[in-house]
């Protein structure tokens, strides 16, 4: 089986954007500097370059200003720092019942501290209701941290509605965006937004080892850094900078992840989300049809392209989801993802646990032949 058909764009983005593998590739070659610490005209130049991303990233996702951006390896890290750095014995939080273990883990560690979470019920399509926060506020809730859109389903959660009950209740507000960044707009003004946690290999179309996260003034006063070191400035002071973005960014870099997500936002904003999501949307409509043609596959979540975005999972209930993913790739070089996906609260909002599902995300690279040629091979597998 020579082709590839990539339907795993949830895990990780393929193919990237262009130009990130030259990008990356100059970068190694005509100079990996380190920024803030070379004086010379090659790191200042790299510097300008990070610059220029971070103005990207406050730009795309309405931030006060580039400096409320930090990068991070990723968005687990992410999410680590703001749980660790934040909640202190006697805190209690919300968290939707979608959500993944760079959410769940962390928060579980923290149960021997005094740290206490609270699940906010959704439906079995995912859909979580906005009055169902208020009535699990208690006088010790510090935050709500919730995924934007499930990376099982594909279900978009109301953060526009939650944020506004977060403002009104003096709640800090986190939005993980693994899933939703690079494919919907996300307006952390508008959405009350507190901490934006991001990465840049998914939606963003960037590679791997590169994320960060936005934060407000307001958190920025309470959250503890986790990690300190040089940072190339201050350097006469044994105490870390109390300063944006230096206080949250010690040690070197990963200059070329950020300059392959430079590459990948100009690209973004080149081609437009809006036309890409709606790229994504029309193909995710496609598959949602035609698979109605397999009877022996279930849509674990929304029937239809309402509220989700173009990630689908099949329950297979008579079958082993295994085999049919390992058939799928071995017999017509169809690659996706199956199991739990790192979020087994999700499954069981689904109904899909503890067997999980065979995940389909698709990418706008994506074509509606290619989805042809995953629904014949289904028909061929069951003989329909």
């Amino acid at each position: 089986m020579n082709q590839k058909i990539y339907f795993d764009n949830g895990s990780t983005s393929w193919p990237k954007a262009p130009q990130v593998a030259s990008s990356l590739s100059e970068l190694l070659e005509s100079g990996a500097f380190n920024i803030n610490r070379g004086n010379y005209e090659g790191a200042y130049e790299l510097e300008s370059l990070v610059l220029l991303t971070r103005m990207q990233l406050a730009r795309l996702f309405h931030a006060p200003d580039s400096r409320h951006v930090i990068f991070t390896p990723g968005i687990t890290y992410s999410l680590n720092y703001l749980i660790k750095g934040l909640l202190r014995p006697g805190d209690h939080v919300l968290v939707s019942s979608l959500e993944h273990n760079a959410v769940m883990r962390p928060l579980c560690q923290l149960a021997s501290q005094d740290i206490h979470y609270t699940m906010i019920p959704a439906e079995t399509d995912g859909t979580t209701q906005p009055e169902s926060v208020e009535a699990l506020i208690r006088p010790e809730t510090k935050a709500v941290i919730m995924l934007h859109a499930s990376n099982v389903c594909g279900t978009i959660l109301p953060i526009r509605e939650i944020g506004d009950i977060c403002r009104r209740h003096h709640l800090f507000f986190a939005v993980d965006t693994a899933q939703s960044a690079g494919s919907v707009d996300i307006d952390m003004q508008e959405c009350n937004i507190d901490f934006l946690a991001f990465t840049g290999h998914k939606g963003l179309l960037g590679p791997q080892g590169i994320g960060g996260f936005l934060i407000s003034e307001a958190l920025d006063h309470e959250l503890t850094p986790l990690i300190a070191g040089g940072t190339g400035s201050q350097s006469d002071s044994l105490l870390m900078p109390d300063y944006l973005p230096d206080k949250y960014e010690s040690g070197t870099m990963n200059l070329p992840g950020i300059i392959g997500l430079h590459a990948a936002l100009t690209y973004l904003e080149e081609a437009g989300i809006p036309a890409i999501h709606q790229k994504k949307m029309e193909l995710t409509g496609y598959f949602l049809k035609r698979i109605q043609e397999i009877p022996q596959a279930h849509i674990a979540g929304k029937q239809t392209i309402q509220d989700r975005l173009a990630v689908v999972s099949l329950d297979f209930p008579e079958y082993d989801n295994a085999e049919i993913a390992f058939s799928l790739e071995q017999d017509y070089g169809i690659m996706t993802r199956v199991g739990l996906h790192c979020a087994p609260m999700a499954h069981q909002a689904l109904h899909t646990m503890p067997h999980g599902t065979i995940r389909f995300a698709f990418s706008h690279f994506n074509t509606t032949e290619e989805i042809d040629c995953c629904i014949d091979g289904l028909r061929e597998l069951f003989s329909v």
